[in-house]
């Protein structure tokens, strides 16, 4: 049986690129694995960003750290080759990091760094969802195991 291939952030399945290096397995790799083909990827790592680093947040079409360096370049950059990897491998859908300012869907934090959330979307996972690909967050597991999205949600 051929499953279907499923771009998954790489920090879900405890992969230690987060911004602080930590690993931190967020979700049971095992049902996704039953069902996809996971294909691991870090947009800021391939964006060409250091692991650790220093925290970023969007602001605007901006993505800036908290000491003030414009990475924009590099968040797009990791944004395109998600793209690119997705369309190499026919993949049509994504689980990503909840609120983060690359694979955010939904909420992201708001660019003060106080941990405010606001409404919109991640770099890589606003190009995946204008591209056709299915964006889920982390926290909508269900959803792509076969349950439906909440009301409001595309």
């Amino acid at each position: 049986m051929i499953k279907e291939k499923l771009l998954i952030s790489a920090c879900l399945l405890g992969v230690g690129c987060r911004y602080d290096g930590r690993r931190v397995k967020k979700i049971s790799v095992s049902l996704l694995a039953e069902r996809y083909e996971l294909i691991p990827f870090c947009p800021e790592i391939y964006g060409g960003l250091t692991t650790p680093r220093t925290p970023s947040e969007r602001v605007g079409d901006r993505v800036l750290m908290a000491d003030g360096r414009d990475v924009t370049e590099e968040y797009q950059r990791g944004a395109e080759e998600a793209l690119n990897l997705c369309r190499e491998l026919g993949i049509r859908r994504a689980l990503l990091k909840s609120r983060s300012p690359s694979c955010g869907r939904g909420q992201i934090y708001d660019g003060s760094f106080s941990s405010t959330l606001t409404d919109g979307d991640g770099v890589t996972a606003e190009l995946l969802i204008r591209s056709g690909i299915e964006v889920y967050s982390e926290e909508e597991l269900a959803a792509l195991l076969g349950g439906r999205r909440q009301s409001g949600d595309e």
